[in-house]
Parts: structure tokens; C-alpha cells; sequence
């Protein structure tokens, strides 16, 4: 099955201040104390992201970053870490990319695996991503922290964002 994702992640009641911010995002509730804000593209056009004329030079190499998503990951990132996150997956085979900003800077990544590309020892993208935001595996079922705090339960981000 494929599942695409694009989507901002962080401790629950940090996002939920972010999403009251700009009133197009959809707030999702994971495991561990996070929640996920997918970057849809209503999202992704808020006037109060700094308008919808195009990407941005974004500093982590997400191509579909509006011109101020950067600048508000890394001014709500003073108040704890967020992670942005993409992966685009179908029939075993795609791609992943992870960054993490806390206190107001890019903190870790970019990260990237590219379609063919095996994960590295340390974990996928996302995962790793999700580590730094606290998040564990505890339990047997779940092979890595994408499963562990429930990213496998919606197979895109447009199902992420009627989820909530």
C-alpha cells in the first residue's frame, strides 16, 4: 500500500499553540505525548505562514516549505523541539526525509534516504526525527518509533488531516 506524508511534528500541546496560530492547520493526536499537523496545502497557503507565492530556499531541502514556514518552525521551536517530516513510499521502495528544530535553529538534519537507499543502522529519517523528539520504542510490536507512536495508522496526509 502506498502512503505519502508531509507533516510537522512535536509535543502535543506545543503544535496545538502552533495550529491556534494559523486556523487552516488539522492537529492529530499520536502516541507519546506528540501530535502531528499535516502540511496540506490549505495549510500550506495560510497568509500567516507569509503568503503562498511559491517554496522557499528552506534549509533542510523541503521543496514545498511556503516562503515563512522555515521562520515559524524555528520561532515555535524556542518553546521545544519540532520535527518537520516527508516520506513518500509504494510497493516496498521511496524516500524519507527528517529535520528537527529546537530552541529557534535546525537542530538535527537534514536527514535523507532516497528511493533504493536501506535505512542506516541508526534508524530511517523519521524515526531518528521522532528519537530526538522523545519518542520510544517500548513494546515488542512496534519495530521503530514511527510505529511506535502511531504513524502508521493514516496512509497519506491529506487521511492525517481528517483524522484529527
Amino acid at each position: 500500500m502506498p502512503y505519502e506524508l508531509q507533516a510537522l511534528i512535536g509535543p502535543a500541546e506545543l503544535l496545538a499553540v502552533a495550529a491556534a496560530e494559523v486556523p487552516a492547520a488539522r492537529l492529530s493526536p499520536l502516541s507519546q505525548g506528540l501530535a502531528l499537523l499535516p502540511a496540506t496545502p490549505a495549510f500550506l497557503s495560510a497568509p500567516q505562514l507569509g503568503g503562498s507565492d511559491g517554496a522557499s530556499d528552506c534549509s533542510a531541502g523541503f521543496d514545498w516549505f511556503p516562503d515563512g514556514l522555515e521562520l515559524r518552525i524555528a520561532a515555535w521551536s524556542k518553546a521545544g523541539p519540532i520535527a518537520c517530516v516527508e516520506t513518500d513510499w509504494s510497493g516496498g521502495v521511496g524516500t524519507q526525509r527528517a529535520a528537527v528544530w529546537a530552541d529557534g535553529r535546525l537542530d538535527l538534519g537534514p536527514l535523507v534516504t532516497a528511493e533504493f537507499e536501506p535505512f542506516p543502522p541508526e534508524g530511517s529519517p523519521i524515526s531518528r526525527a521522532l528519537r530526538r523528539l522523545g519518542a520510544r520504542v517500548g513494546h515488542a510490536d512496534h519495530a521503530d518509533e514511527f510505529e511506535a507512536v502511531g504513524l502508521a495508522a493514516h496512509s497519506s496526509t491529506a487521511r492525517w488531516a481528517t483524522a484529527g
